[in-house]
Parts: structure tokens; C-alpha cells; sequence
């Protein structure tokens, strides 16, 4: 019932008789698949995508690539948990390749996300280097993209 995931994934506002319909599967059906998918937690909440561009908060994204040292017998996982329990981080991936952890970051102004890494981060056990990335600007998250125009970049003919 992978399909009912995907269908959440894209839209988690279906209703489940919406679900139904779509997957061929009576309502019942589909509302006890995802009560097993919230309880054994392979569905973990029901976020919106928003643009905050068209709203009046003031926020700044970052992306900071961390090298850390492992630590024995935890590997990466001790230093990463650490890393994701401060409420300035939104997401914590273990990397393959040039670093080993991606953090995102948010907070109000460039000047508070770079304390956050100055103080918090960069000071914390294992923690070998950091390197800062902003987001300027979103073009697509998740799948949707930010512009709400379409450009048609045809040539007109007249004839």
C-alpha cells in the first residue's frame, strides 16, 4: 500500500474516500493503512509547503556542510544527535562524499545563523570543520515549484 504513501506524500490533504477512489481500495481499507503508518511511524506528520516569500516573516535558510570525527562504537550518530537536538535545526543528513553531515539551518537574519555556528556548532565535540551555505532564493522544494508564472517563451508569428 506504498501507493497510499505517495499519494500523501504529494497532497496530504486527500480525504481518505479520495485516497479510496484512487487507489481501488474501500475507505476502511485505506484508514486502517494509515493509522499503521502513523503508529509504527513510517508516517511522521502532515507538513504544508509554504512560500514565506509572500508572507511578511523574515527568515534565513542555510546549509552548512560539518566534517566530524566519529565517535567509537557511535559513529556519526552521537555527534549528529547532538547537532539536531538544537531547535535552530530544521533537517540533519549523514553525507557521502567531501563532509558528513548537511545541517539546515534557520533563523531570522544571516548575523543569527552565523552565531548559531560560531557558538553552538563549530564549539561542539568531534566537530571538525563547517562550512556556511545561504539560500537566496528557492526556485522548487518537495517537488513544487516556487514561480507561479510560466514563462512561453515561443516567438509569435503574424500572418
Amino acid at each position: 500500500m506504498e501507493e497510499i504513501l505517495e499519494i500523501l506524500e504529494k497532497n496530504s490533504k486527500y480525504s481518505e474516500e479520495e485516497i479510496a477512489a484512487m487507489v481501488g481500495k474501500t475507505v476502511e481499507e485505506v484508514r486502517d493503512t494509515i493509522k499503521k503508518y502513523e503508529e509504527d511511524n513510517t508516517i511522521l506528520g502532515y507538513p504544508a509547503l509554504i512560500n514565506w516569500e509572500n508572507t511578511s516573516k523574515d527568515s534565513v535558510i542555510a546549509l552548512i556542510e560539518v566534517r566530524v570525527t566519529p565517535q567509537r562504537g557511535e559513529g556519526f550518530d552521537k555527534v549528529a544527535e547532538r547537532i539536531y537536538r538544537f531547535q535552530e535545526v530544521k533537517a540533519c543528513y549523514l553525507m557521502s562524499g567531501g563532509f558528513d553531515l548537511t545541517v539546515i539551518v534557520e533563523g531570522k537574519t544571516m548575523k543569527e545563523v552565523a552565531l548559531f555556528v560560531a557558538e553552538k556548532l563549530a564549539t561542539q565535540e568531534g566537530v571538525l570543520s563547517t562550512g556556511t551555505h545561504f539560500i537566496l532564493k528557492k526556485y522548487k522544494e518537495e517537488g513544487t515549484i516556487f514561480e507561479g508564472k510560466i514563462r512561453d517563451d515561443r516567438e509569435a508569428i503574424f500572418i
